[in-house]
């Protein structure tokens, strides 16, 4: 039988992520249905740093009765060139599931490749699809079923807004992309959905009539160096309160955290009393504990 990974959003169909966020929601409201998956292990595996990520996963397998393991490379043997598959072999036999938070995407494909346990991604350069599940099921609380609304991607073409693409298809919703020049998404990713994304260099066009927008950093982890460049050029990409009138009057507005106040969201924004940010942060553990308990329960 072969192992069920979450690489991206794409490696589970419609009705499973849904199952999954619907799960979450339940398990919010009611922790005690969780099943217990006593005895079981959580490998993370992480070469970038993380705040939300690595404290869901850790909170939500010790909720679920289960351990986890940190690993970052200080801490192993993949920080000291040993073969990614060589890794996978050895550490998938001592653990239950294996969450891995790194650069280059293919290096995951690699892991998953060669790993008997299921591999999770916790973020990778091109994709966070964990993030996604939060995303979702903060605005099914708040709005209810988002098939058929319009969700607007304000910045970097990032594996945030990679992993919104992939939304588009499953979850039955509109995305219209903005940003500028030079840092678009993978173009074979949008012209393979192209029926659900659009793009635009102006980001009035893009929030018009949305349900939904999302930003994000414009420097990502490993970009510092371009953090003055990008500053200039995503100038004008900030989300704050003139962009966000142009919206649907009771759009919602998410970031995926960590936010740098005034530059692509404004201060006003991010402390307002009605803001999803914060229940869609606390909702990265609701999320991952159903992910984690519909990975170790196949």
């Amino acid at each position: 039988m072969s192992v069920k990974h979450f690489l991206t959003l794409q490696d589970l169909a419609s009705d499973e992520l849904l199952s999954i966020i619907h799960r979450a929601i339940e398990l919010k409201k009611n922790p005690s249905l969780a099943t217990m998956q006593r005895n079981k292990t959580l490998g993370l595996i992480f070469e970038k740093s993380s705040t939300r990520t690595r404290v869901a996963f850790e909170v939500a397998m010790t909720q679920l009765g289960g351990a986890s393991i940190f690993l970052s490379n200080a801490d192993s043997q993949l920080g000291r060139g040993e073969p990614i598959e060589d890794s996978a072999r050895v550490l998938s036999r001592m653990v239950d599931c294996v969450a891995i938070r790194t650069f280059g995407h293919e290096k995951l494909e690699r892991f998953a490749q060669h790993s008997q346990v299921p591999v999770i991604n916790a973020l990778t350069d091109d994709f966070h699809p964990c993030q996604l599940l939060a995303d979702m099921q903060t605005f099914i609380e708040h709005r209810g079923n988002i098939s058929g609304k319009t969700v607007a991607w304000i910045g970097d073409g990032n594996n945030m807004c990679q992993s919104y693409i992939n939304a588009a298809d499953l979850f039955d919703f509109e995305l219209k992309i903005s940003c500028p020049e030079g840092f678009e998404p993978d173009v074979a990713l949008t012209d393979k959905f192209a029926q659900r994304v659009s793009l635009s260099r102006d980001p009035k066009i893009a929030v018009s009539g949305a349900d939904l927008v999302v930003t994000d950093v414009w420097a990502s982890m490993g970009q510092e160096h371009e953090e003055s460049q990008r500053e200039a050029s995503f100038s004008n990409f900030q989300v704050n309160r003139e962009l966000m009138s142009l919206a649907n009057t009771d759009a919602l507005l998410m970031h995926c955290l960590p936010a740098h106040r005034g530059e692509e969201i404004s201060a006003e924004l991010l402390d307002a009393e009605d803001v999803v940010i914060w229940d869609e942060a606390e909702n990265r553990m609701h999320s991952q504990k159903a992910l984690l308990e519909y990975l170790l329960s196949q």
